[in-house]
């Protein structure tokens, strides 16, 4: 019993390290909302943790972690919670839509609101901010991406 309560406080801490490793330097790799941003936030990583530079050494790294970790880690990397708005926005680039939910209970995301997150985060000019353009998803709101972005 005492060797799987050690188990999950490992993972626990684990987890919480890599969510806040991931958070501290995600602003550090531009251009953000990008894919480019995230592969160079795995290739630090991959550095950082002995891997050479080579194309196989870090395939190799990206394999090792798992597309559990990787799926993670990402999700951690495109999301931000605006806690004063009381909005997340979650923008990865390989989505075809941008979605902003509140944190707290449902209820209507005003333009002002929307504009103001978007903004804060930097996608103001890479969403598409007419509203008749959003899409209203149960509680989330749904922007398409610009076409040029």
């Amino acid at each position: 019993m005492a060797a799987m309560k050690a188990i999950n406080l490992q993972a626990t801490l684990f987890d919480f390290a890599i969510g806040e490793l991931v958070r501290q330097h995600r602003e550090s790799f531009q251009p953000l909302w990008s894919a480019d941003s995230w592969a160079k936030l795995m290739i630090w990583l991959a550095l950082n943790c002995g891997c050479s530079g080579e194309s196989d050494s870090l395939e190799a790294y990206a394999e090792a972690l798992g597309p559990g970790l990787t799926g993670r880690m990402r999700r951690i990397f495109f999301e931000r919670e605006l806690e004063d708005l009381e909005l997340r926005v979650l923008a990865d680039p390989a989505e075809p839509q941008v979605l902003l939910l509140p944190l707290g209970p449902a209820g209507h995301l005003d333009q002002r609101r929307v504009a103001a997150a978007l903004e804060r985060v930097g996608l103001l000019g890479r969403v598409e901010v007419e509203p008749q353009r959003w899409q209203q998803l149960e509680a989330a709101l749904a922007l398409p991406w610009r076409e040029h972005s």
